[in-house]
Formats: structure tokens, C-alpha cells, sequence
């Protein structure tokens, strides 16, 4: 009879092992940024928080640059290996072009002026990474996209002078024509190529933010820093509306606010450790190329020859306008304001 009592005891710890496993909801999601970068450790943040909202019933499992590009990562969110992706902008284009609206070069000026137009512009993109399938939990921040190379550039022929890494992700081979239209020279690769391609002189630059030139250690190989803010780089955390209707209801709602308030936070730390990963770099032989107003016009004349050309083939026409008409709002009210 004991004996039986034990079994009995056994097996129904074991049934209620099973059945706590079955519930638990398991959301895999992937990132290119790497493992214990600022980007990283605010997923983790997220998956503790969640973890600890459903007293474990919902988790996430964390793979972090280790998937490949992004294009390599929602492939695998299509035929669901994955369930969600922490994507830039340029990645999430190859879902709907209108996402690269916020990456206009030389459109803005500030932080204060780029929040302003991506609060507004993500009212329209949201709508539309839904319609394919995707909900957006939280937007947010990469940097500000500066051109990093292995000899200084100042001007934009000194950029011509040298092979340019353009990022074959997302829908970017219109971006790709627009560059080498305008004499430069262009080696299209996936991101996860850039570090073996500066070690074998592949290409001599790259645009990145300081903090992905720092975390992902590809500054030894170019020294030279273009002070020159070329655009903002922002992304989003998705998810499929398949794996979302697989999280119970009643946690719904506060795991979406978990990853929202944390996107906040995010964009508070990526804001503050911008200029600390410059300075590290720089501690470590990077030099900063000072830009005067001459070469600043000429940059500038450069990227507004290339808006009619990034206006509906890059940004469909709609959202380029859009992304200007808030710009140029915001503007407006600091001016009324002083």
C-alpha cells in the first residue's frame, strides 16, 4: 500500500511538472545587437519583469547576435522559428518600406526634434507592420549614425575616395543605387560581414552609431570618426500577432506596458552612453574629424539632391512627407516658443 501511495504521490508530481511546463508560454526572440550590449541587457530587463508579472507563465528566451542579420532574423520570424525581434528601422523595411522614414539623412537636428516626429510618424507605421502581421510593443533608439573610416573624411569627396559598407538588409537596394549615383563607392553586405570585411580591406568605412561601432568592436580598424550627425538609426521590438494571441489575455496588457516603459528607459540610457562610447573610443586611438560649415553645406547639398530620389523609392511618398511635415511642425513651435 505504500509502496502505491508513492507512485501515486510520484506520478502526480510529475503530471504537475508537465502541466506547469505546458502553460508556461515560451516567446523566442532574437536581435543582432550583441550579447551584453546596452540593447541586451534591457531584453533581459524585460524578461525578468515578465517573468515576474505572470509568476513565470511567460518568458522570454534571448538570442543575441547570434541569428545572423536581420533579414536572417524575420525569415525565421516568418516561418516561425522565432516569434519576435528587437529590428531597426532598415530591417523592418523589408516588411514595409514607410519604417525608413525616420532615417532621412541630414532631416534633423536634435534628439528632442527626432522624438518628436517618430512619436507622430509610429500613429501610421503601426497600422501597417499590423496589417502584415506584426505588433509593435515599443519603439526605440540605436544612436546617431556618424560615417566611421580609415582615413579622415571631412567632405563628401573624401567619402567617395574610399569602399563604403551599405547594408544589404531590408529593401535597400534602392538606397544602395541612390549612393553610388552620386560617385560613391559601395560594397553591399549583411551586417554581420562588416567585421571581416574591414579585417581583409573589403571596405575602408561604415555608418554606425558610436555605440554599435564600440559594442561590436569595429573601430580599431577604422581610426577616424566624421563629426557629423547623418542621421538617427531607431528600431522597434515586435512581435507576430500568432505568438501574441499565445500569451493569456489577462497579461496582455502589462507585459505591453513592461516593454514600452522599458523602451523609455532604453532611449534614456542609449542617449547617455552615445557620448561615453565615444569617449572610450577615442581613449583607444579613435580621432574625431571636425566638420566646418563648408563641408557641413556640401553634405547637406548632397542629401537634399537625394530627397526626391529617397521620396517614394526608399520612403514611400506619403511617409516621406509625413516625416518632413512633423519635422517642420516642431520647428515651428520652438520657433513660437522663444
Amino acid at each position: 500500500m505504500l509502496t502505491k501511495l508513492i507512485k501515486f504521490a510520484a506520478l502526480a508530481i510529475l503530471l504537475a511538472a508537465s502541466a506547469t511546463s505546458e502553460a508556461t508560454v515560451v516567446i523566442k526572440l532574437a536581435t543582432v545587437a550583441p550579447k551584453d550590449s546596452v540593447w541586451h541587457e534591457h531584453l533581459k530587463k524585460i524578461d525578468q519583469r515578465w517573468q515576474s508579472a505572470t509568476d513565470g507563465e511567460v518568458k522570454l528566451r534571448i538570442y543575441a547576435g547570434t541569428l545572423g542579420d536581420e533579414d536572417d532574423i524575420l525569415r525565421r520570424v516568418r516561418v516561425g522559428q522565432l516569434d519576435a525581434g528587437t529590428i531597426s528601422t532598415a530591417g523592418l523595411s523589408s516588411i514595409h518600406k514607410a519604417t525608413q522614414a525616420m532615417h532621412i539623412p541630414l532631416a534633423f537636428n536634435s534628439n528632442e526634434e527626432m522624438e518628436y516626429v517618430r512619436n507622430g510618424i509610429s500613429k501610421t507605421l503601426e497600422p501597417l507592420l499590423k496589417a502584415k502581421g506584426f505588433r509593435v510593443l515599443s519603439w526605440g533608439e540605436v544612436g546617431w549614425v556618424h560615417f566611421f573610416t580609415r582615413d579622415p573624411v571631412e567632405t563628401p569627396d573624401d567619402l567617395r575616395a574610399q569602399k563604403l559598407f551599405v547594408w544589404s538588409n531590408g529593401d535597400s537596394a534602392d538606397g544602395e543605387k541612390l549612393w553610388q549615383d552620386f560617385g560613391f563607392d559601395t560594397i553591399s553586405l549583411s551586417s554581420i560581414d562588416i567585421m571581416p570585411a574591414l579585417q581583409t580591406s573589403m571596405i575602408d568605412a561604415y555608418q554606425a552609431p558610436p555605440l554599435v561601432a564600440l559594442a561590436n568592436q569595429w573601430f580599431p580598424f577604422t581610426p577616424y570618426m566624421t563629426d557629423l550627425k547623418w542621421a538617427p538609426l531607431t528600431g522597434a521590438t515586435v512581435i507576430t500577432e500568432r505568438a501574441w494571441q499565445k500569451i493569456p489575455s489577462r497579461f496582455r496588457e502589462e507585459l505591453a506596458l513592461i516593454v514600452f516603459e522599458e523602451g523609455l528607459m532604453l532611449q534614456v540610457d542609449v542617449r547617455e552612453l552615445e557620448q561615453q562610447a565615444t569617449d572610450a573610443m577615442i581613449k583607444r586611438g579613435l580621432k574625431i574629424v571636425p566638420v566646418d560649415n563648408t563641408a557641413r553645406a556640401a553634405w547637406q547639398a548632397v542629401a537634399e539632391q537625394g530627397y526626391p530620389r529617397i521620396r517614394g523609392s526608399v520612403v514611400p511618398e506619403k511617409y516621406f512627407d509625413e516625416t518632413i511635415r512633423l519635422r517642420d511642425e516642431f520647428r515651428a513651435q520652438q520657433q513660437a516658443g522663444q
